[in-house]
């Protein structure tokens, strides 16, 4: 049987991040600025130089504060025109109200200015009030084809049982991407429940400080774990990694914002 190849997702901050995710085995680019507030909207240029810099499909977060409320989501809307001018044809936004549902009718109106352009809905589904309740909602949104989650607020290490418990009762709908906190040694768990999207952010730099650029290096360790693991095979070696995986993210993952949110 025909094993699907996992999907690579990694965070980039500027173009020399984007071509070390592509060189070390990268699927897919998170395009963001501003990692202080856990990534918000990169300007026309940053997202300009990043296409031109890889092949890679690119996709690029709507978000324009802290946390997950929708204020400012008209500016977000000029600014989703601006990025598809630019070049931009995916993107990552996700919104809760102030009662931590989420917020369609925010959703909804950014949506509405993609132009039918395919979508992350990202970690604002680990803060929400009633997480069953969210998924619900997010069913049938025009372009939304992943969801980035942790399976908790606090990471994946106290998420795994949820992500795993979501991976294996999933009846379609937008694939399950698990990220944030992710390490090497959760992969085992997560493959064999049918996980097949990961997202790193920290993981994919040198000391795991968002100081430093990606590194080709980190990404093909990522992508070697990944590739053993759907071929059922090197567990171990994935396992025996976790080490070294743990200290990388772990430390790009410090200060209160990297704290709440693990990427």
């Amino acid at each position: 049987m025909s094993v699907t190849r996992p999907l690579l997702e990694v965070i980039a901050l500027t173009a020399q991040d984007a071509r070390a995710a592509w060189e070390g085995g990268a699927d897919r680019i998170e395009l963001v600025t501003g990692m202080e507030y856990d990534g918000l909207t990169p300007d026309a240029a940053t997202v300009a130089a990043v296409l031109a810099a890889t092949a890679l499909p690119v996709r690029v977060m709507l978000r324009s504060g802290a946390g997950f409320g929708a204020a400012g989501t008209e500016r977000l809307g000029e600014a989703a025109r601006t990025l598809r001018a630019a070049g931009a044809r995916e993107f990552v936004l996700g919104f809760l109200d102030g009662g931590g549902a989420v917020d369609l009718t925010a959703v909804r109106a950014l949506t509405r200015e993609l132009g039918g352009a395919p979508w992350t809905f990202h970690r604002a589904l680990d803060h929400s009030a009633d997480r069953l309740a969210a998924r619900a909602a997010l069913r049938g949104l025009p372009g939304l084809d992943t969801v980035l989650t942790a399976g908790a607020a606090g990471g994946v290490t106290d998420g795994l049982p949820v992500l795993c418990a979501e991976a294996a009762a999933a009846g379609g709908g937008p694939r399950l991407m698990a990220g944030g906190g992710l390490r090497l040694g959760h992969l085992p768990a997560l493959r064999a429940a049918g996980v097949d999207a990961f997202h790193i952010g920290g993981a994919a730099r040198e000391g795991g400080s968002w100081a430093a650029p990606v590194s080709a290096a980190a990404v093909r360790t990522w992508r070697r774990a990944l590739d053993e693991a759907a071929d059922g095979a090197g567990t171990a070696n994935a396992a025996d990694g976790a080490d070294g995986a743990d200290g990388a993210d772990g430390a790009g993952t410090n200060g209160a914002n990297a704290a709440m949110y693990g990427r």
